[in-house]
């Protein structure tokens, strides 16, 4: 696998139930963090890893993705004419002009190795990224997590996945990984199972949301038998890649939130907003204010 990743695939068409009700109506891609929704940061990794074709798998009522990359012709003219230009490129800035956004729709939800096998006509015969924008990926000052295994992907000529240690007892809730050695950050993945009771797991190297893959991959998608729910599952196709191709486990630079979850999206508004220079003293002001106050209501 040696041709430069440049495509990335962001599979959006999931329904967020975790946070309705806000998500009946908004997606939770775009649910914000600080000021930008979840999916830019996300699309942020990508292009700075060098992709220029996105590739979104999204469902037929999910429109506001779509609409945010899309020109806003009313609101950037008024913009223009209030002479608010700071603001006016903040939202041309969405995507750069050499950057292309395709949006593919999932006709049925039947698991995320049916939304990669859907990017299929547009990535063609080339090694790509799956970015999962609920797994916002954070490494102040250095790389994108994106950035570092497509680096590490073609100096190896092999595929790539994101993982990162988890407690035992939690190996339930991801795909996890065996490798036979582990160096410099990687090893060589020898075994895939998903979502292992805690006696079960060959390890506690979890599986996140980022993956620059081979594009054989679509071929063994093609050939897996649907699962539970009859959903097809990437990791199972991965399973059957690794038989036979180099595929690397990589424990990226950085922090990751879990922004599918309630907790990791508080987690990351905080850490974002205590980052931002306009309002971090501000935002570390007012959560000292809060503890002060709940210190005091704990203690009355």
């Amino acid at each position: 696998m040696t041709s430069r990743v440049r495509t990335a695939v962001f599979p959006v068409a999931g329904l967020g139930t975790r946070f309705l009700p806000a998500t009946k109506t908004v997606p939770k891609e775009m649910l914000p963090i600080v000021d930008r929704p979840l999916i830019q940061y996300a699309v942020d990794e990508a292009v700075a890893a060098g992709c220029e074709t996105l590739v979104f798998i999204t469902n037929r009522y999910k429109h506001a993705v779509a609409d945010y990359f899309d020109k806003a012709y009313e609101l950037e003219q008024k913009l223009e004419r209030a002479g608010k230009h700071e603001l006016l490129e903040t939202i041309r800035g969405v995507l750069p002009s050499h950057v292309r956004a395709i949006f593919v729709t999932q006709a049925e939800a039947l698991g995320l190795g049916h939304a990669v096998l859907c990017a299929k006509p547009v990535v063609g015969n080339e090694p790509f990224a799956v970015l999962l924008p609920d797994d916002l990926i954070w490494n102040r000052g250095g790389d994108g997590a994106l950035k570092q295994m497509v680096d590490l992907a073609e100096a190896e000529s092999a595929s790539v996945i994101a993982v990162q240690d988890v407690p035992r007892e939690k190996t339930g809730s991801y795909g996890i990984v065996a490798t036979d050695t582990f160096s410099n950050r990687h090893g060589r993945i020898t075994h895939m199972v998903e979502k292992p009771k805690p006696a079960d797991a060959p390890s506690t190297l979890a599986v996140v949301g980022r993956y620059v893959l081979s594009p054989r991959i679509f071929e063994l998608l093609e050939s897996t038998t649907p699962g539970a729910g009859g959903e097809i599952q990437l990791t199972d196709a991965i399973a059957a890649l690794l038989v036979d191709d180099p595929v690397l486990a990589y424990r990226f630079k950085g922090t990751r939130f879990d922004c599918g979850s309630h907790i990791g999206l508080i987690e990351a508004t905080i850490r974002f907003a205590l980052d931002n220079e306009k309002l971090s003293e501000a935002a570390a002001a007012a959560m000292q204010s809060a503890l002060d106050e709940l210190g005091v209501a704990e203690n009355s």
